[in-house]
């Protein structure tokens, strides 16, 4: 998908194109089958497999089970560019995160012209502000219900388990908002090289953190290698 130019376009126009579908819930995804923890989506057909899990095992997600919301958290901007690459100048290690939208109630059928909002904070923990952009933007879901976005590891702050953001907009007058998180043991193998060891990161990097502890288990990317880096996808349903 063609990043169009930011400054010609934005998160507003992305919602004016999408269509109305309604939203009442968050899903972990849809799978009746199991899956190798961080592979692609498969969307073309339903069932859909989510690779929501651990870095180091399958993960089986009964069909379209609705998952808990994890709020929107600090730091939204509205207007965020429309973008696939939101990396910009921040060093880190890179993350291809790979997002699908479907049709909870409808036998996960995937959703096209969906407005998605991702941000998060650079490997300091810092989130852009007063203007900056890094590390956040937005698209709309191609005709398979996919968004991909590339951007990297995110760092630690205060006692927040490490996340990214994704708001879900059906139309403009509904949303949804989640964080997803990611395995622990690669935070903390992560956490040992530069730019993130600038900064000495906890020793539990996620358990340290209530929220997580509550919902990590259906919130937790499944990332996988690829390249200098890692891949995951992870899949949204609307009820």
């Amino acid at each position: 998908m063609a990043d169009p130019d930011p400054s010609s376009t934005s998160r507003r126009a992305v919602l004016r194109a999408a269509g109305s579908a309604g939203v009442a819930a968050l899903a972990s995804g849809c799978a009746g089958s199991t899956s190798k923890a961080g592979s692609p989506d498969r969307v073309a057909t339903v069932p859909v497999t989510a690779s929501a899990g651990t870095a180091t095992g399958p993960a089986t997600v009964p069909t379209c089970v609705l998952s808990p919301e994890s709020g929107e958290g600090p730091y939204y901007v509205a207007d965020a560019q429309v973008r696939s690459d939101i990396v910009e100048d921040r060093g880190g290690v890179p993350l291809h995160l790979d997002l699908t939208v479907v049709r909870a109630a409808r036998g996960c059928r995937p959703l096209a012209g969906i407005a998605v909002d991702v941000w998060q904070a650079d490997a300091l923990g810092k989130y852009s502000a007063d203007g900056a952009t890094f590390l956040r933007g937005t698209q709309r879901t191609d005709g398979s219900g996919k968004v991909s976005f590339r951007t990297i590891v995110p760092g630690w702050y205060a006692h927040i388990a490490p996340h990214v953001h994704v708001k879900v907009h059906p139309d403009q007058r509904t949303e949804a908002a989640t964080q997803l998180f990611l395995p622990e043991g690669l935070l903390r193998q992560v956490y040992r090289h530069d730019p993130y060891s600038r900064r000495k990161a906890p020793a539990h990097p996620n358990t340290r953190d209530d929220r997580f502890a509550a919902k990590g288990k259906l919130l937790t990317l499944g990332p996988v290698a690829d390249g200098a880096g890692y891949r995951a996808s992870f899949t949204i349903g609307l009820r």
